[in-house]
């Protein structure tokens, strides 16, 4: 279930990324925080950024992004400047790269199975939020 952001979650999650996330990335966030997405005809489940603001937030976003890209760390394939944002149950990602203090716009499937990735947008605004 998807719902707003206060942007002092952003900053945070960020500071714990040391890292600058997309800023359409970040928008879509405030607005809907979490929520399925369409990529290549494929649904996607988003990963939250974490919200601490009270007891059901926290429930909610306790798979946020920075806890989901931990454990696909586990596979041994998982490029190490990736940030995990969606699955499709499978164990596929949807992943921003980082370089050097900031994340890239283009989005990329990453798959769990060939450690491959694949470009499917070139910004967040191109994908299909349902």
């Amino acid at each position: 279930m998807a719902f707003n952001l206060e942007e002092k979650f952003l900053l945070q999650a960020e500071e714990e990324l040391d890292a600058v996330l997309p800023q359409n990335y970040k928008a879509s966030m405030q607005n809907n925080n979490g929520g399925e997405i369409e990529v290549a005809g494929d649904v996607w489940e988003q990963y939250p950024i974490f919200d601490t603001s009270d007891r059901k937030r926290i429930a909610r976003t306790c798979n946020h992004i920075i806890a989901e890209t931990r454990s696909c760390e586990g596979f041994g394939n998982f490029p190490n400047n990736a940030l995990a944002i969606a699955g499709n149950g499978c164990g596929d990602q949807l992943v921003l790269i980082k370089q050097s203090n900031s994340y890239m716009d283009s989005i990329y499937v990453w798959s769990h199975e060939t450690g491959e990735l694949n470009k499917v947008a070139n910004d967040f605004n191109e994908l299909t939020c349902l």
